[in-house]
């Protein structure tokens, strides 16, 4: 008698390789397509070590209103990135160590040499996505391409205000990492990537919108070639001087426009996998 086949986990999508993506130098190939057991068992034992401290109230949505309400001081008025930011709880995205700066306007380390971006310029970026000429038509950002994972939060603010998220992620350990995340809200609109960010994403191309959590010295050709006519891609990138700098490019019918916007800091763009 055989038994019943066990379940499979409907969100987010199963891991998947970026066409084109190879594993480093010198890495056994059958190794490079499997995700070790214990990455998933470490990013798991993290989710589960997040215990909010008593008396913080991270688990109610007045001190992300507060959070809101200073992003909004600063600048902040796209009601729909308002609504996405209020509606994703920082604090569960971050080690437990950080929980009391969940809702700090800053940037957290995740590990790997990665951060979480500060609240202010997940919102800032978004509202630029948001008032691409398609997204501002549907009122909606539609399919987004998101380009560097991390731990999932933007993520998951993206999939508030789009039709679909597919998030790249080089780093194994965090694109598991955020798979545990994005399972524990159950949210089913982002489908999870471990690939070469660089190369962008073909197989569900074209995209409305497109953001980079991590800057070169230009934007990689692949990007520009999966930006929808109408589409709207937001990522910094590096000049000569080495500063960052967010770079709006819009897809009409007649080609592309660039329009340089605020100074940023973000990790640098790398190619490959880890």
């Amino acid at each position: 008698m055989t038994s019943a086949p066990r379940p499979v986990s409907k969100f987010p999508l199963p891991l998947e390789r970026v066409a084109g993506g190879g594993a480093r130098t010198g890495a056994a190939p059958a190794r490079s397509v499997l995700r070790p057991q214990v990455l998933v068992q470490q990013a798991a034992a993290d989710a589960a070590r997040r215990v909010v401290p008593s008396g913080l109230g991270l688990d109610s949505v007045e001190i992300r209103r507060r959070m809101v309400q200073r992003l909004q001081a600063k600048g902040l008025t796209a009601p729909g990135v308002i609504a996405a930011l209020m509606a994703v709880a920082r604090d569960r995205f971050v080690d437990s160590a950080l929980v009391n700066q969940a809702y700090e306007d800053t940037s957290l380390p995740i590990g790997h040499g990665q951060t979480i971006s500060k609240p202010s310029v997940v919102a800032h970026m978004i509202e630029l996505l948001s008032q691409g000429a398609a997204a501002r038509e549907n009122a909606s950002l539609g399919r987004v391409l998101e380009i560097g994972t991390g731990c999932g939060y933007q993520a998951a603010v993206l999939a508030q205000l789009a039709r679909e998220v597919f998030s790249i992620e080089r780093v194994r350990a965090l694109h598991d990492k955020a798979r545990v995340h994005l399972n524990a809200l159950r949210e089913t609109r982002v489908r999870l990537v471990y690939g070469d960010g660089r190369l962008g994403h073909a197989p569900n191309a074209p995209y409305r919108s497109i953001i980079a959590a991590a800057g070169g010295e230009s934007l990689p050709q692949a990007w520009l070639d999966q930006l929808e006519v109408g589409g709207r891609l937001v990522a910094p990138v590096r000049s000569a001087d080495g500063r960052q700098q967010l770079v709006v490019v819009d897809r009409g019918e007649q080609g592309l426009q660039r329009s340089l916007h605020d100074a940023v800091l973000f990790v640098p763009l790398k190619a490959g996998l880890d």
